[in-house]
């Protein structure tokens, strides 16, 4: 398993608050494991992220979860993203801009705003690898 080491050119000072912002990232993660609405792994990544600048310990715990380790690795090694999350993404992201329209009183740009920031996130998303490269 690839592990990392906090660099030494993060200064000490940040190494608790980067370390701080990753245990947040891992608390908003574990919300989306029962929401449906809420993402999981993008957070979960955001955490991995800081804690490589921060803490090998928490890196080291997160990147080899049995649970969400492999999905961690992948993204780490090769940036794959699974076909299903893919879907999953896609889907929860024009249902949650379809409820905005349908529920909410929000101004036109402010939902058109919403719909442009979903169409780039969704080429991105659409853009990476589904799996592991031979």
């Amino acid at each position: 398993m690839k592990q990392r080491r906090a660099p030494a050119t993060t200064p000490s000072w940040q190494r608790p608050i980067l370390s701080g912002l990753g245990l947040i990232f891992v608390a908003i993660g574990m919300v989306g494991v029962v929401l449906p609405v809420m993402p999981t792994v993008p957070f979960l990544i955001l955490a991995l992220m800081c804690f490589a600048k921060s803490s090998e310990r928490l890196h080291d715990w997160l990147y080899n979860l049995p649970s969400f380790g492999p999905a961690l690795q992948s993204w780490d090694q090769h940036r794959v993203i699974p076909r299903i999350v893919k879907i999953y993404t896609i889907v929860a992201m024009g249902g949650s801009l379809g409820l905005v329209i349908a529920f909410s009183q929000a101004p036109w740009y402010a939902i058109a705003t919403m719909a442009v920031v979903i169409v780039l996130v969704a080429v991105y998303v659409l853009s990476k690898p589904s799996r592991i490269p031979d």
